[in-house]
């Protein structure tokens, strides 16, 4: 597995160093969170995303204690739920996160959803001070649209170093993509496989079939391309509960996309959003 490891390049800016490929962890709960957090380790994986809504941060913990690894050698995310609204509320949240854990610190903590209600300048002072404490080396936000993204950035309270999104080859985030390009901020995919609706998708099932590689991973390997497309960088967390599908999301980063891949890629509808709850912002902002 060493290298698989050694594919995976690590995203590196301002304010953070991320492994481009990471575990997600929602939906999974208990032993099955638990087992895939230790196994993920085990392959190679050193970045590990989870949130306090996930209800899995105790296993997470658990799962990482068990590999046997030093705790700076992998990278861990963590979310406060969007029903924090104000900078003393996140606080409190990411405290319990961080105990849940088992933890002193995370390396990314972000802001799960905006809120209509939120304190946008308390939360961000919060973050700021929960990097300035050392409880979060970086900190930073999600389902942020561009425009919301542009208005926190331009209050300078907290160094924002992420914006973790629905981002997949169905889902253009172009908009976004040139903001956290020209702020340093990496945007991080989450459902990077569109709920493995990419992969059915016959362009992407015949690239990976030439290329005699899982359409997944095609998926994956167009997802990580837009970084440098864009003049960005782009992390992608699929989540994977056993061993094999685990190697083949991490083989993802030996996948290379011709131009003629990528521009077929390009011309599939990019329109198709698979999480949109009732709370979320205007993606259109």
């Amino acid at each position: 597995m060493a290298g698989l490891l050694g594919a995976v390049k690590p995203l590196e800016t301002s304010m953070m160093r991320m492994p481009s490929i990471g575990l997600g962890t929602w939906p999974m709960k208990g032993a099955e969170c638990e087992v895939a957090v230790e196994g993920a380790l085990g392959l190679g994986y050193r970045h590990l995303d989870t949130a306090e809504m996930y209800g899995n941060e105790v296993e997470v913990g658990r799962g990482l204690r068990a590999s046997g690894l030093a705790r700076e050698d992998v990278f861990v995310t963590t979310k406060g739920w969007w029903d924090k609204t104000t900078g003393p509320a996140l606080r409190a949240a990411a405290e319990a996160s961080l105990e849940r854990l088992g933890t002193p610190y995370v390396d990314l903590y972000l802001i799960h959803w905006p809120s209509p209600a939120m304190d946008l300048p308390g939360l961000l002072e919060a973050l700021a001070k929960l990097r300035q404490d050392g409880l979060a080396k970086a900190v930073g936000v999600a389902n942020f649209p561009a425009g919301l993204l542009t208005r926190a950035l331009a209050l300078n309270i907290a160094p924002i170093a992420c914006d973790q999104v629905e981002h997949h080859a169905l889902l253009g985030q172009d908009k976004l993509l040139k903001v956290c390009a020209a702020h340093d901020v990496v945007l991080t995919s989450y459902t990077p496989l569109g709920k493995g609706k990419v992969g059915e998708h016959p362009v992407v099932a015949g690239i990976a079939a030439r290329l005699g590689v899982a359409p997944g991973q095609v998926a994956l390997a167009y997802a990580l391309a837009q970084g440098p497309r864009h003049g960005a960088k782009v992390a992608v967390i699929p989540k994977a509960a056993g061993a094999a599908r685990q190697t083949e999301n991490l083989g993802a980063a030996g996948v290379t996309l011709t131009q003629a891949d990528l521009a077929a890629i390009d011309a599939l509808p990019k329109d198709q959003r698979m999480v949109n709850p009732d709370f979320r912002p205007d993606w259109e902002d």
